[in-house]
């Protein structure tokens, strides 16, 4: 409507210089004149009407360039506050889990100092109180008791090295999970394996705090794994002793609830023996660590004879069985029992079959062509002690190669 008036308001005017013209000069210089005003008019409306627009247009380009900057500096201010939470969450869950070594630690030492000082003959230690599947050993020389007493110190100074070892898809051979094993290092620098200290060490009560540095370093490692986005479990060892320890079993299952959230990378592994002996208490404790989402093992088999139901019930997932036994039979088993067979009867209760021990490319061959999923053993890898550096250069796609970095265990 406006548009429309100011367009008669310039026709008017025209129309009445062109009259006024018509009146002095004639018809024809009056018309032109009516014309070439009109015309004139138009333009200088056209280019108020430009001037406008674009100022508007500047306007609305100022106006959005600055919604732009406050869109980017909030942006900003929330990546900011992003990276401070997760910051803060990290430095709280690294504070949590040194504390948690502190308390670990400080239990070991007071549980350390009970043990018998003096040097030379042992005649006997007892453990605590009767464990089912422990027995009394009596320390009958010298070096026997020179060792245990390497090994209490080995604790109470927190010198427990981690080793790993690769556990592998086939046939890809892709890195799937570590078996974490636990080391003792003497004052000396020398390295005692569990074959010399498990026994003495579980006669003495001590177990207990070895599968409580170990189980704190199993958790290490599987978030400094989770960090660098590496999909991979750790298999942790852990002595019959820990699950009916009326002491120490409480505080193990509450750090386990505590670090419930990466149960899916952390399988507990448990001797055939120990889970033969374990009794009610001890099936209650399987129990629980399962009810936390922690999967179960069993390795050091020497009998295929087991209610394969009540594992799975109980929690387990994974069988362990040397490569030598799963291909030829084991002394307590029937030898003529197929891997391929009994790969199949493990799938039917929801078993994985692991074959360990692997050292030879015929092996290897003879594992494809019965089916099995998983192996272990030389062949992929030996033991290797983890070091700070190795966590440190974990790459996101990398497969056994890590393993080249690691100390060899000696």
């Amino acid at each position: 409507m406006a548009r429309a008036l100011i367009i008669a308001i310039y026709l008017l005017f025209s129309a009445t210089i062109a009259i006024a013209v018509f009146l002095f000069t004639g018809a024809t210089t009056g018309f032109l004149s009516g014309v070439v005003l009109a015309l004139g008019c138009f333009q200088v409306d056209s280019n108020a009407r430009n001037r406008r627009a674009r100022r508007m247009t500047e306007r609305r380009i100022a106006d959005l360039t600055r919604r732009l900057d406050q869109v980017l500096n909030d942006i900003g201010l929330r990546i900011n506050d992003a990276s401070k939470v997760i910051e803060t969450r990290t430095s709280v869950q690294n504070g949590k889990i040194m504390a948690e070594l502190q308390v670990l630690e400080s239990l070991v030492r007071g549980f350390a100092a009970r043990v018998p000082q003096e040097a030379g003959r042992v005649t006997e230690i007892a453990p605590p109180r009767e464990r089912s599947g422990s027995s009394r050993i009596s320390l009958d020389s010298p070096g026997e008791g020179e060792l245990l007493q390497s090994v209490r110190r080995a604790l109470e100074q927190s010198r427990v090295d981690l080793y790993l070892q690769p556990i592998v898809t086939l046939p890809q051979r892709k890195l799937r999970f570590y078996e974490a094993l636990s080391r003792l290092r003497a004052e000396d620098g020398s390295i005692i394996l569990p074959a010399q200290y498990v026994k003495l060490a579980a006669s003495a009560g001590l177990m207990p705090r070895v599968d409580n540095l170990l189980l704190f370093r199993c958790v290490q490692i599987v978030r400094r794994l989770a960090q660098k986005q590496r999909d991979i479990g750790v298999f942790c060892n852990i002595s019959g002793d820990s699950l009916i320890d009326a002491e120490f079993f409480p505080k193990i299952l509450e750090f386990m609830h505590r670090n419930r959230d990466i149960a899916g990378r952390i399988v507990l592994e448990f001797a055939q023996e120990t889970v033969q002996h374990l009794g009610v208490d001890g099936e209650t404790s399987l129990a629980a660590l399962a009810q936390l989402g922690f999967a179960l093992s069993m390795d050091q088999l020497e009998s295929l004879e087991m209610d394969f139901a009540k594992l799975r019930r109980l929690g387990f997932r994974h069988i362990k069985v040397r490569a030598r036994a799963l291909l030829h039979g084991t002394g307590n088993a029937d030898a003529a029992t197929a891997a391929v067979d009994l790969r199949k009867h493990l799938e039917r209760y929801g078993l994985n079959l692991i074959a360990e021990r692997v050292e030879g490319e015929d092996t290897v061959k003879q594992l494809l062509e019965a089916g099995v999923d998983f192996a272990q053993g030389y062949l992929f890898g030996t033991p290797r002690a983890v070091g700070d550096d190795w966590l440190r250069t974990l790459a996101p796609n990398d497969d056994v190669a890590p393993l080249a970095t690691l100390r060899k265990a000696s």
